[in-house]
């Protein structure tokens, strides 16, 4: 149950100390030891915990805002501890669902939602924040809050009084890891708003109230936003998720400009140094003179190694924080994209992804200070120009010419490219088939096969590789190629200007040098040419990613409906996969009632699974709706329809790490006791009670350390640990033998008996659970009906179904 609907009655003072506070399980629990209130949930079976946790505690809480009833009793006991008083009857304890397990911040974040008119549950904006070991920090938060639409940054206030009421309502940091929601102060109170106390506003004083703050506060506004009647033409087409990542580190790029100016000013003054020693110092033994100039070079030197460095470091830490930045989003993204519209291969994402690095190279090397050098050309011509006058001429057609040459290459060298990106894609797509598929492969004798295949790629890949390699090389041996021709032009010259008197031998040297300074960054942006290349397919790949549909669009504004009916409907729901022709749903009508059980069953093919995935909001339909409660599942936010309905997906898949991280795999923060409740319904504890490492062992990649039967026994435990009020099972006994089916039959019984339930299955076993029967094929709805009636008719032939 989610704090936003805990209003209980308001209060009008209230000390700090009996506030909210974190517990260990990420949610929020009430310190109060004078009393503690507790409600029982619904009658029927629940998932819970065995012992008092400070789960619990948090929920007892939320019992007494929502149930009204209250009954003092002793403080719990510590986490893993039996209380001393009776325990809790089975029928009694708690359920996840009725435990708050949200953090304070999140929940402030809500409450801000709400004040600024865009209420977004707590659920949904935890949904979107990278968590490590259940720890949601400050920068999450407002990156969380930017994702709604409202600008938010963390400030630093020591003093509340500080705080304008201009910037309120606020976000207040408080010690032990709480927050609240800073309302309004006057000279003494203060009014805010207290994670678990739902829209309730809270007088408090003010000294009570600063003796835990910790003089951090996050302040937000609601970013202002033109409506759809806007136009949305634009001049240029630009990846604003990428450029605009960027365009917030200019601040540091203009130190690296600032820095460039300075080194390219001392550049020049290294070939006057040598100009003054020639023409003035050796002529007139000027001692004097040669230890000042040589005081002041090494000083430029010194400066200008100093400037090198820093500029590298700028570059390096604009660099890092960009990657950080856009590689957050977009993993962000891709999590978040609709399944019906990604690729249909998992190796061509991974590698869409990987060629990221690629374009971060190119804005954290070298090569970005070539660019910036770049422009400092002009001033090396000109100081030539000033010293030699004619002996400019060699760089005035060097310059274009290596610039032209350069950028014919790259017609030949995008099509290169892009050729070799394709191979390197498909090579990276057939080796995660392959890895993926080893098994198969072994007992299909199928090794010369695949290694033909893959011979076959690789070569492909390795010839565009070596033609790209040849053109870049080309590009930069014909730049050092002019930048000699310029040398050896400039000393002939200089030798026809010192013989008429024009130009003095320090003068020639000095210009020679200046031009192997000109000519320097062309040589470097020659070898650019190439990785721009390869950034700009880079970033023409990831754009592509970036712009499949998210589940969670920017514009699409959704509604948190609170408590929900667990009932469903399909209205005329019709259903193709992208890329095929044939319909794999036909106008779909199905209406279930709170507390249905519907079986699902029908020939391969027939549409049962994809039925699933829409109710879950996987896919979206073609036509029809999806209703939940009545209400479009496209009105609500996923995370608040994934935390109502809970899924086993016929194909169990684990993730790398404990047995325990994958059965609390969406609910990090759920105790131990109630982890142990949901794995015994499932069956889990049958195999972990005979392991060593219990809970602790490990499944491996996929879970390929478990065997079939145990991976669905796991799925099927990780889908009730949040005790949903509606359970989608898609064969999830398909794997398991029939002992094991017997015992997970009769343990869900009791935990499914006040729940809306669908199986789906081809064993007729499972279909005790349920008291009626659809039967699917292609794609349509063929019979819907009791369940005795339904079977006794096709066991008497009157209903005529292929099976």
């Amino acid at each position: 149950m989610s704090s936003e609907n805990n209003i209980p009655p308001k209060t009008e003072t209230a000390q700090l100390s009996n506030s909210t506070r974190q517990g260990t399980g990420g949610g929020v629990e009430d310190t109060s030891k004078s009393a503690e209130a507790f409600s029982g949930p619904p009658p029927g079976k629940k998932i819970g915990a065995g012992s008092t946790t400070q789960g619990q505690q948090k929920a007892a809480a939320a019992a007494e805002g929502t149930q009204g009833a209250a009954q003092a009793g002793p403080p719990s006991p510590p986490t893993g501890q039996q209380p001393s008083g009776p325990d809790l009857e089975r029928d009694e304890r708690l359920s996840p669902k009725d435990i708050d397990f949200q953090p304070p911040l999140v929940i402030c974040l809500s409450i801000i939602s709400r004040l600024m008119g865009k209420p977004v549950s707590s659920a949904t904006l935890k949904a979107g924040i990278p968590q490590q070991d259940g720890v949601i920090t400050a920068a999450s938060i407002v990156r969380a809050a930017g994702r709604i639409g409202i600008r938010a940054k963390t400030v630093h206030r020591g003093d509340l009084r500080s705080i304008t009421k201009l910037v309120l309502p606020c976000i207040l940091l408080l010690r032990g890891g709480n927050a609240c929601v800073l309302i309004d102060t006057d000279d003494k109170m203060a009014r805010v708003m207290v994670p678990g106390q739902g829209m309730d506003e809270t007088e408090m004083d003010l000294a009570t109230l600063e003796s835990e703050y910790t003089g951090y506060a996050i302040l937000c506004h609601r970013e202002s936003k033109l409506d759809k009647r806007a136009s949305e033409l634009k001049l240029v087409k630009t990846k604003r998720w990428f450029w605009g990542a960027m365009l917030q580190f200019w601040p540091i790029y203009r130190h690296v400009i600032a820095a460039s100016i300075m080194t390219n000013m001392i550049i020049v003054a290294s070939p006057l140094f040598v100009m003054n020693v020639y023409d003035r110092v050796i002529p007139n033994n000027a001692v004097e003179t040669l230890w000042a100039l040589a005081i002041g070079i090494c000083l430029a030197y010194i400066f200008d190694f100093t400037l090198k460095n820093l500029r590298s470091y700028f570059v390096d830490v604009a660099g890092r924080n960009a990657d950080v930045l856009i590689g957050s989003r977009i993993m962000q993204h891709l999590m978040s994209a609709r399944l019906d519209h990604m690729p249909e291969s998992a190796g061509a994402v991974a590698n869409n992804v990987r060629e990221f690095e690629s374009l971060r190279e190119f804005f954290s090397s070298s090569s970005l200070v070539a660019l910036i050098d770049m422009p400092f050309l002009l001033l090396f011509i000109l100081v030539i120009h000033f010293i030699g006058g004619p002996i400019a001429w060699p760089i005035y057609i060097a310059v274009p010419l290596v610039i032209l040459f350069g950028v014919c290459l790259q017609i030949p060298f995008q099509h290169i490219i892009e050729n070799h990106y394709k191979e390197s894609t498909q090579k990276h797509a057939l080796l995660f088939e392959i890895v993926q598929g080893l098994e198969t492969i072994k007992t299909s004798m199928a090794e010369g096969r695949m290694q033909g295949r893959w011979e076959n790629v690789v070569g492909m890949s390795a010839m565009s590789n070596s033609r790209a390699k040849i053109l870049a090389n080309i590009s930069v041996t014909f730049s050092i190629f002019v930048t000699q021709m310029v040398s050896v032009s400039i000393i002939i010259i200089g030798v026809f200007l010192i013989s008429k008197g024009e130009l003095t031998v320090g003068g020639l040297i000095a210009c020679n040098i200046l031009s192997g300074r000109a000519m320097a960054p062309l040589s470097a942006v020659a070898g650019l040419l190439s990785r721009f290349q390869q950034s700009r397919m880079a970033l023409n790949a990831l754009d592509m990613l970036m712009e499949m549909p998210s589940e969670r669009p920017t514009e699409k504004e959704t509604f948190h409906y609170g408590a929900v009916e667990s009932s469903l409907q399909l209205e005329n729901v019709s259903f193709s996969y992208p890329g095929t022709d044939k319909a794999v749903l036909h106008d779909i009508n199905l209406n279930l009632k709170p507390g249905d059980k519907v079986g699902i069953v029908g020939r391969t093919g027939a549409g049962k699974s994809t039925l699933g995935k829409l109710i879950v909001g996987l896919y979206q339909p073609l036509s029809g709706a999806v209703k939940v409660g009545n209400i479009d599942l496209r009105q609500m936010d996923v995370a608040d329809l994934r935390r109502k309905v809970g899924y086993v997906s016929q194909d169990s898949l684990l993730f790398y790490g404990t047995l325990k991280d994958n059965l609390a795999f969406g609910l990090p923060e759920a105790d131990d006791q109630t982890i142990k409740e949901a794995a015994d319904i499932a069956g889990v504890n049958d195999f972990v009670k005979d392991h060593p490492a219990g809970f602790g062992m490990m499944v491996g990649e996929r879970g390929t350390s478990l065997s079939g039967g145990q991976r669905q026994a796991v799925s099927v435990a990780r889908a009730i640990l949040p005790d949903p009020e509606i359970l989608i099972m898609d064969e999830p006994s398909s794997n398991m033998d029939n002992q094991s089916e017997y015992r997970l039959k009769s343990k869900l019984e009791p935990f499914v008996r006040e729940k809306t339930l669908i199986v789906i299955t081809h064993r007729h076993s499972m279909l005790d659970l349920v008291n009626r029967l659809v039967i699917m094929d292609k794609g349509r709805i063929v019979v819907d009906g009791p369940k005795k009636a339904v079977l006794d008719g096709l066991r008497s032939g009157k209903i005529k179904v292929n099976m």
